[in-house]
This record gives C-alpha cells, structure tokens and sequence, in this order.
C-alpha cells in the first residue's frame, strides 16, 4: 500500500512538473507556428505558472478541509482536460487562457501530492518517502526536455499536452485504489476565497507590468494599472492574512526561522531554475542549430544524476540534518550556471555543455529533496496542506517572476529570440542574474537550523503528550518498516 501512495503522489506531481518544463522545448516551434512574440512566449509559460502560484494556497487549504485524496483527483481529472484544450489551440491567446485552465488543475494537485505523503507516512519515514518523491518526481521534470523535444519532431508541439492525458487516468486509478483519505479534523468553515482573488490579482498586476513593460514603455496605461493591482493586490493579501481568525498564510509558521529562511532558499533557487531553463533549449536550437530532439538530449545527464542521487540525498539529510547540502546545492547549480556561458555558436557539446549540466545536476540533485523536507518537517502536521502550498507557491512564483524580469534584464523583446547573435548576449547576461541569485540561495541557507529532518518540530510535539519508542509507529504502536502507512482517517 505504501508503494501504491508514493506511485499516486509521483505520478500526479511528475504530471505537473513534466507539463512545466516539457513546453520549454517546444517554444521555438510555437512561438513559429503561431507568430508569437517574446511576450507571447511569457504569457505562455506564465499563465500557468500565474494560476498555480495564485490558487495554490487555497488548494491546499481546501485539501486539509474536504479531504486532500478528494481534491487531488479533481486537479489530476482538471489538468487532464486542460491539457487536451491546450493541444486543440489556435492563437496565442487561446494557449495562454488554456494554459492558465491548466494551472488551476496544478495548483488542486501539486500541494495534494506532498500533504498526502505527510498524512500518510509516519515521521520517521517521512523523510526517506519525500526523497523518493523528489528524486523520481524532479526526474519528470528534468525528462521533460527530452520528452518534448521526441514529440515536437514526431508530430506537433500539441503532443507534449495530449501525453498528459493517459498519465491523468493512471494517477486517478493509483489514486482511488491505494490513496487512503485524510483532513484536518480541527479545520472549520470555508478557505478564504477573497484572500485567494486579492492574491491572485496581486500577482497578475505585477506579473502583467514585468512582461508587457520592456514593450509598451512604462508610461503605458495598461503598464500603469498593472503596477497599481500588484501592489494593492499584494498589500491587501498580507493585510488580509494578518487580521484573519483562519488565514490562508498563518503567519505564526513564519515565526520559525528555518521554515522562513528555506521558503526564502527555495523562492531564489527555483527564479534561478526558471529563467535559465526557458532559455537554455531555445539556445540550443536556434544559436547553436540543434534540433527539439538534440536539445532535450542535451539535459540528459541532469536526469541521470537525479535517478542517482535525489534520494540519497534526502537519506543523507535525515542522517546528518540539511544544513550542508542546502548550502551545498545552490552554489553548485550557480557554478553549473557560471559554465553555461561558455555555450554559444559553435560551441561542442563534450567541451561546452556537458561539463555544464554535470555540474547543475549535482547542484539540484544535493538541495532538491533537503529543502522540500525542511519546510515540511518545520511546520505542524496539521498544515500539512497549507506548508506544501506555500513552499510550492514561492517557489512557482520564483520562476513565474524570473520569466516576467529576465528576458527584459537580457534585452530580448520582440523577435530577438529567433536571432542567434541577440539570443546568446541575453542568454549570458540572463546567466550570470540566475547564478548570482542561486549563490545567494546558498548563503541563505547557512541560517538554517541544521536539527534532523525526521524528528517533530516544537509545534508538533506540543500537540501531543505521545512519545513512541524508537522503530515504533506514533499511530498504531508497531514496530514498522520504512514503507509503513497511517491508517485512513489519520492526519
């Protein structure tokens, strides 16, 4: 059963990761076959990261509320048919709201996958399930270069959608047969809708301006208004969370450092992963000539290194606390960043690139599963949902904020893209903005508590008078092997 949950929350979350990075790839051929500008292939990559990040606070304190097993079979079944409207689009526009329909379905699923992990495996195990977790599911992520790049080549772009599709219906079979459901029985009465809206425009003005500044000038209307719904949007949330009985954000999580201080690390780790990973396949293909299928090969060993090393990673961390590989990772992917300058036309895979990807697969292999355990084993079990939403939040908003900023901070607009002379400065200078902010992710980290991942925070064991002897289950008072799950009904 245990290995049935973690298939479940693999499945659902590799979905979602795989569909966020699969579409880099293919950008070029879109952005070809349906006459998009720099800005169109912002939005494109930005409305679903704009519906996530605004919607997955709610999610997840929806799934807490009416069941997490319930909610994240409504965002797998939703992100399923998304995706086929997604692969059925005509225009720019149309793949941009589709995309955003898409993003709802990510942000049901997304913190669905990690609470039902946390709800289901006891806290020693805990750690060694959100390493597998991590490591297989980033697999999906790092994959989906290469996937796409198969698909765009056999037939269409649309392809890298309708794969979505058949993965939809194995998760909600895995889900509905080994998945046992679980709440937080102490929750009452609705999630805060208005918090959510306010939020969301919040991060859509903000958003809007970023991308649509470089090309209206900021003295644009549209520009202008943008900025004034960002900020009010943004201020008003945080009012908002501060005067709540019920908050979506409870402040009081980030009275603990290492929660604060990790969410921070994971906020400039994941900018830094989106802005280089928009860019780097279209480099591939359009300054050095490669083709879809070529340039997601080119990642490969950033999937090998994480099949290798996620999930001892996490082990590691639970050994000797996560200290030293959250600082560790972060400046090894800012170094792996440093070494992707060198790629530019006419650069060789062996000389340039490959030494490159080694280096940035190590780095996320080392901070990946550490710094998702971080965050969840600094917050009570009971928000389970909410923690796994803000971490996954900040960490969309990262990169959704990274594609918004960079291409202007590398002074690519218009059809600069499909120039290789204008696309390999910006894709220099974009890479020396995202390693400096990976390095800097490191530097957070060195105010982490270093305690071991497996062991209760203060918060939870203040809930509890129980104390289990080592090796015993805390739910059921049984000696128990690692794959042991909760009882359902069990938060």
């Amino acid at each position: 059963m245990a290995r049935g949950v973690l298939a479940t929350t693999i499945v659902g979350s590799g979905m979602a990761m795989l569909d966020g990075t699969i579409i880099n790839v293919a950008l070029p051929r879109i952005g070809e076959e349906l006459n998009a500008s720099v800005a169109g292939l912002q939005w494109i990559l930005d409305g679903y990261l704009l519906a996530l990040a605004a919607l997955i606070l709610v999610a997840g304190s929806l799934g807490d509320r009416y069941g997490r097993r319930r909610m994240f079979i409504v965002g797998v079944v939703w992100f399923g048919i998304a995706s086929g409207l997604c692969a059925a689009a005509t225009t720019t526009e149309m793949l941009v709201a589709t995309r955003i329909l898409q993003g709802i379905g990510g942000a049901l699923l997304t913190p669905g996958s990690l609470a039902i992990l946390q709800a289901s495996f006891a806290h020693e195990d805990r750690a060694r399930a959100i390493g597998a977790w991590s490591g297989l599911g980033g697999i999906a992520a790092a994959i989906g270069p290469l996937l796409g790049g198969v698909l765009v080549q056999v037939w269409s772009w649309r392809l890298a959608f309708l794969i979505n599709l058949p993965l939809a219906a194995v998760c909600v079979l895995l889900a509905r047969r080994y998945v046992p459901e679980s709440r937080d029985e102490e929750a009452t009465g609705h999630p805060d809708f208005l918090a959510a809206a306010v939020g969301a425009i919040g991060l859509a003005g903000l958003t809007g301006a970023l991308v649509e500044a470089p090309g209206r000038g900021l003295g644009d209307v549209v520009v202008l208004v943008s900025i004034v719904l960002g900020v009010a949007g943004l201020v008003s949330f945080l009012v908002i969370q501060h005067r709540s009985a019920d908050p979506l954000v409870p402040p009081k999580l980030f009275r603990d450092r290492t929660f604060s201080l990790a969410n921070a690390l994971t906020f400039v780790v994941y900018a830094a992963l989106g802005g280089v990973m928009m860019l780097m396949v279209m480099q591939l293909q359009v300054s050095l000539g490669y083709t879809p299928t070529a340039a997601g090969l080119a990642g490969l060993p950033i999937t090998v290194i994480m099949l290798l090393f996620s999930g001892r990673s996490g082990a590691l961390a639970q050994k000797i606390g996560p200290r030293t590989q959250l600082v560790a990772g972060p400046i090894l992917v800012g170094v792996g960043m440093f070494l992707l300058m060198r790629v530019g036309p006419g650069s060789s895979y062996l000389g340039s690139v490959l030494p490159a990807v080694v280096v940035f697969g190590a780095g996320l292999a080392t901070v990946v599963a550490p710094v998702t355990a971080t965050v969840l084993a600094a917050a009570p079990d009971r928000y389970a949902g909410v923690a796994s939403g803000v971490n996954n939040a900040i960490a969309r908003s990262g990169g959704l904020l990274a594609i918004a900023v960079l291409p202007a901070v590398a002074g690519l607009s218009g059809a600069a893209y499909t120039d290789p002379v204008a696309l390999t400065a910006g894709w220099r200078m974009a890479l020396l903005v995202c390693a400096a902010l990976a390095i800097g992710g490191g530097l957070i980290a060195l105010g982490i508590h270093n305690g071991v991942l497996d062991t209760p925070s203060e918060s939870d064991t203040a809930d509890t008078d129980e104390s289990p002897h080592p090796g015993e289950c805390l739910h059921c008072g049984v000696d128990s092997p690692p794959t042991h799950v909760r009882p359902a009904g069990h938060t």
